[in-house]
């Protein structure tokens, strides 16, 4: 399954085509990235984003 909504970088607005029609921005996917609990890495994410 592909995710198909994407947002704008600059006006945030949400759409579902590459570039934004509102301000001919590049738009990038509007979902997160998938949680593992097993992920290797979790912990080294989190001290960098919260120290």
């Amino acid at each position: 399954m592909r995710f198909q909504l994407r947002r704008c970088t600059k006006c945030f607005q949400y759409t579902l085509k590459e570039k934004c029609s509102k301000c001919n921005e590049q738009t990038i996917s509007a979902h997160p990235a998938k949680f593992s609990p097993d992920d290797k890495y979790m912990r080294y994410r989190l001290a960098e984003r919260y120290s």
